[in-house]
């Protein structure tokens, strides 16, 4: 008897699915999407109505053939892609490709995969909503257009070699990176000094304890020192004490974004890991549709985690909450991120078992009781100048829902409070024992460069982008060259103390490690140049408040009050007006900044891109000398470095001397830093500095690479530029770029090979290549 052909989107689902569902379905994945739109046009018919052009790409059609052949043979046909916009159209395209009618065949949405919740799907199937559809096909096409038309005016006016592009949300985003390093570029650190007393008293034990009481700031040393020189001889009392009463209430559950935000900042991971990993949790059963932008949690849910709560915490612990969408078109799915079964507390792997771990409390924390504080402010008069100091306690009198979850913080957000000790037992006019006084020299900081998920945050904020957006716009535009993830090493930065101890005030200056950044996303000369060039030329695709509009229309589109092409046509004419003006007006972007004259030749010296990336150029091409190019290091940019940074750039290719008797040189090409020596080249090692690297350390290297070089040929054919070499598979053949691997019979005798047969095995090998063995994975 035939079967029901469910199709769904992942093979790892699939499984998942037909366990539960039984001999009655066959559950076949489809890898994602069937279809897209063509590549070598634009793949849109603009003059007929946007209409767009789909096909089947090469690495698809087995898929197709098969779901094909399983459709005929099967008694009905069931589509159970994702129930987000993007899986709503892989559905329709589904129904397409296959031949089946949109406005009958049964679509199944569900978001978690239980047997209830599936069970219940398929008893209640719908069929395509095509409002949802077009508002995934809007998107795709005003996506093609503004990349297809925008990036050849990107190529013919900065003209960087290899392919720019430009993107609706993604210029976007880099701008957002852009515009907060121009921020910290200019700013300028102001210092003040912190006052901190120490104190000693007794605690309820009548053991004497240090606690400190702090007073104000003060902007310069000398106003902190006349402070310091007023509580000389001074009687410190208690004044006032306060005790009041304080809670912390939970975070709402998981959405995508805050998941996100989350995963980095206490795991480490990135925006795109992170979804990975939720990904194989929600095809695997463990929680609910990992992209969605609702914070609210079914009845069952609620039930479920309240019967948790009560068994593993006790009554006390329970506080059930409505959590409400700040956002009224949160569109893509019906409820938060959570476990599917609280009475499951770990996952599988390691990877995936942090993030569940990570879900299971912060579900399981939202619907917590508040946890209960009481803070103590103690005010201590000076005598001798009558001023207040301020000394905090706060006691955690019931942990609530901290006895499984605390929510953290990103570097900006100085909502934090502070976790305060107990302060000893004080009372009103008590005299206190005063220890020392320190006048600290603290200096301002810039705000936060991003991270990948306080960039979603954001975008959120701003409006920009949904919850399938942000993984894929962030690896665009890192992918594109025009942000970089990195680390970012403090520099050493001196600071001020004055101490009051036994009546005299000492002082000193102390250093500190500052401006160290951890997985930071930094615009990169490239990014910096093409955001100007689009805020320059095309203002309103770059402005911040269009795109999230654009949004808001796709959300209308999504429930039908608004006609995709309508929308469609009302931004591309304007915006292709825009574009042929700009082919033909604008200028070519240069991104140049004159840094300053070169003393000893009297050239003017700038920092631009070049074809290859940043450079700094001494001279112009008008000069009879031709100019002299250096390119910047990882860490300068265009923006920033100096008319001195520039200058020792052009101090390579440096000669250290000689080494056996031929002269050792340190340059930077193509490929990085290098050593010429005796005709050959010897790639630098790591931590090898060609601008400040000497001869007794590079010697030794080139002899070393020299040896291991010579220990791995066993053959050099210099005419024909062609090796033999000892690789840890055993010998093999090398010419130019490609190696040819050798048979066990040729790899016995690679020493004796002539030149005739080792052609002979490169052009059998030519002819026909080994076929690639899929590696097995370690259990």
């Amino acid at each position: 008897m035939a079967k029901n052909l469910l199709i769904v989107e992942s093979p790892a689902k699939a499984k998942t699915i037909e366990k539960i569902l039984g001999d009655d379905f066959e559950v076949k994945s489809c890898y994602g999407h069937i279809r897209d739109l063509e590549k070598n046009e634009m793949g849109i018919d603009i003059k007929n109505n946007f209409e767009p052009r789909y096909i089947v790409p090469e690495e698809k059609e087995k898929v197709v053939k098969e779901l094909k052949s399983l459709a005929k043979k099967s008694s009905e046909v069931w589509l159970a892609s994702d129930e987000d916009r993007e899986g709503e159209s892989i559905s329709w395209h589904l129904a397409e490709v296959l031949g089946l009618d949109p406005k009958t065949t049964k679509r199944i949405v569900f978001h978690e995969i239980t047997k209830p919740a599936i069970q219940k799907a398929v008893q209640n199937p719908r069929i395509i909503n095509m409002n949802l559809v077009d508002a995934q096909q809007a998107r795709r096409v005003l996506d093609r257009i503004v990349g297809f038309e925008l990036s050849p005016v990107l190529w013919r006016k900065i003209g960087m070699k290899g392919g720019l592009s430009a993107g609706r949300v993604q210029s976007v985003a880099v701008k957002l990176i852009a515009e907060k390093e121009r921020q910290i570029n200019q700013f300028v650190p102001e210092s003040s000094f912190k006052l901190e007393a120490i104190f000693a008293a007794n605690d309820i034990n009548n053991k004497a304890v240090n606690f400190k009481a702090e007073g104000g700031k003060y902007n310069s040393s000398e106003d902190a020192e006349k402070f310091l020189q007023s509580c000389i001889n001074a009687k410190y009392t208690v004044r006032d004490i306060q005790v009041k009463p304080g809670k912390r209430t939970p975070a709402a559950p998981f959405t995508t974004s805050t998941l996100q935000q989350e995963a980095s900042r206490k795991l480490g991971y990135g925006v795109s890991k992170t979804m990975l990993l939720a990904q194989k949790l929600y095809e695997s059963g463990k929680i609910t549709y990992m992209r969605t932008d609702s914070v609210a949690l079914s009845e069952t849910a609620v039930d479920n985690i309240k019967s948790e709560i009560v068994s593993s915490f006790g009554d006390k612990y329970l506080q059930l909450r409505q959590y409400k969408n700040k956002n009224e078109s949160a569109q893509e799915a019906h409820e938060a991120i959570r476990p599917t079964y609280m009475e499951n507390r770990t996952s599988d792997d390691a990877d995936t078992n942090r993030l569940y771990e990570l879900i299971w409390k912060r579900t399981i924390a939202s619907q917590m009781s508040d946890a209960e504080l009481e803070k103590t402010i103690a005010k201590v008069n000076i005598s001798t100048n009558n001023q207040d100091l301020t000394a905090t306690g706060e006691v955690l009198k019931f942990d609530g829902f901290l006895k499984v979850y605390m929510e953290s913080k990103d570097d900006d957000d100085e909502t934090e409070e502070n976790e305060e000790g107990r302060l000893p037992n004080l009372t009103v006019g008590q005299v206190l024992d005063f220890k020392e006084m320190l006048a600290t020299e603290r200096f301002t900081k810039h705000s936060a460069r991003y991270t990948e998920a306080s960039l979603v945050k954001k975008l959120e904020e701003l409006g920009i982008g949904r919850p399938s957006t942000y993984a894929p716009t962030i690896s665009t535009i890192i992918k594109r060259s025009y942000v970089e993830k990195r680390d970012k090493e403090g520099i050493k930065r001196e600071y001020r103390v004055l101490k009051l101890k036994n009546n005299n005030i000492e002082k000193k200056t102390e250093q500190e490690n500052t401006g160290a950044e951890k997985s930071k996303l930094f615009p990169t000369d490239l990014g910096l140049v093409v955001t100007d060039f689009l805020n320059q030329h095309f203002d309103k695709v770059m402005d911040y408040s269009f795109t999230a509009n654009i949004e808001e229309e796709f959300d209308e589109i999504a429930v039908g009050k608004m006609k995709w092409h309508d929308m469609v046509e009302e931004f591309y004419t304007p915006f292709h007006s825009g574009v042929e003006h700009t082919l033909e007006n604008a200028e070519r972007a240069k991104g140049e900044r004159a840094l300053g004259t070169d003393e000893s030749s009297g050239k003017p010296i700038i920092a631009r891109m070049g074809r290859y990336g940043p450079m700094v150029q001494i001279g112009s091409a008008e000069d009879e000398e031709k100019p002299r190019f250096a390119k910047l290091k990882a860490t300068q940019s265009i923006e920033t470095i100096s008319l001195e940074e520039a200058l020792d750039l052009f101090k390579l290719p440096r000669n250290l001397g000689q080494f056996e008797d031929k002269d050792v040189t340190v340059n930077i090409g193509r490929f990085g830093p290098y050593a010429a020596h005796d005709g050959k080249f010897y790639s630098l090692n790591k931590e090898m500095d060609p601008y400040t690297i000497e001869l007794e350390e590079v010697g030794p290297m080139i002899a070393e690479k020299r040896q291991a070089k010579e220990e791995r040929t066993i053959k050099i054919f210099e005419k024909e530029k062609i090796q033999i070499l000892r690789g840890p598979y055993g010998p093999y053949i090398k010419q130019g770029l490609r190696n040819y691997k050798l048979n066990k019979e040729q790899q016995e005798k690679a020493a004796d090979l002539t030149i005739e047969e080792v052609k002979a095995i490169i052009e059998e090998l030519k002819a026909n290549p080994p076929k690639k063995v899929a590696r097995k994975k370690k259990a």
